[in-house]
């Protein structure tokens, strides 16, 4: 058995929702009756064998080929098997994510991983802002599961995040953690201004200082905490530059926001 390929057939003018096309929906189903599955488009609905060329018959692996950044909702509320993107994703992707893994060798739009619950969302390119963060009128971002990033993120990282772990390799924009609820947002290359501004709990584990720390976060000092050598430990067996981490404990804490409960910290490595 071969992975079941959608081959982008044209250049995309309108958005598209793609969330039908998960391994839990497709498995069982004919290349026919997959061709004729309907994606919103704009104010249109087009059947799938319009938009894309199909190949191969294992709907555990999916691959989508010649991807687009406007094709939105990418493994939505997946709960098993595999998605690999070739080329850039739209906005949502992810979302609500039960298990299984997402590769996209590309860039993503907006509100990648918000609402994952478990698995595992590897970005082999750069995410666009409110990454792991809630979408509007929602009280929870990210729920679980981990998420890397090899290239840079956007503005809101982590907004409202809930739980789970964000591994970054590159940089990231303003508001990073804001507002966030819990879990581990990492980050190897900078951190831009404001950074964890109205945490509640949490931590932003940092390579290099921020360019700026709210007033409301208290200094405590160098510390050896020794959970870090731990997690760095668990990071060993992904696909990522935090696999070759040594193991360390030293950091400098900074604790807050002391004006929304206080209980998070942003932990800068020494």
């Amino acid at each position: 058995m071969s992975a079941l390929t959608f081959t982008l057939k044209e250049t995309l003018h309108q958005r598209v929702d793609l969330s039908p096309l998960t391994p839990d929906f497709l498995k069982g189903k004919s290349p026919a009756e997959i061709s004729a599955i309907e994606l919103a488009c704009g104010n249109r609905r087009l059947r799938v064998g319009e938009l894309f060329a199909l190949s191969g018959d294992d709907a555990c692996a999916l691959v989508i080929k010649n991807s687009s950044s406007k094709l939105d909702r990418i493994g939505q509320a997946m709960n098993s098997g595999s998605i690999t993107v070739h080329g850039d994703a739209g906005a949502y992707l992810g979302f609500a994510m039960k298990n299984g893994a997402i590769t996209v060798h590309g860039n993503v739009g907006a509100y990648a991983a918000s609402a994952m619950i478990n698995g595992l969302l590897h970005i082999r390119g750069n995410a666009d802002d409110f990454l792991a963060a809630a979408i509007p009128g929602e009280r929870h971002g990210m729920k679980g599961g981990v998420v890397i990033v090899t290239g840079n993120v956007g503005d809101r990282t982590g907004d409202h995040m809930r739980r789970g772990q964000v591994l970054i390799e590159g940089n990231t924009g303003d508001f990073c953690a804001s507002r966030m609820l819990a879990g581990t947002i990492a980050v190897l290359g900078t951190a831009a201004r404001f950074a964890g501004l109205g945490m509640k709990r949490g931590a932003l584990l940092l390579n290099t200082m921020p360019a700026d720390i709210p007033a409301t976060f208290n200094d405590c000092g160098l510390h050896h905490l020794n959970y870090l050598t731990l997690l760095i430990k668990s990071w060993q067996a992904l696909d990522s530059k935090f696999a070759l981490l040594e193991p360390r404990s030293r950091v400098r804490r900074y604790m807050g926001d002391l004006a929304n409960a206080g209980k998070g910290e942003i932990l800068v490595w020494q």
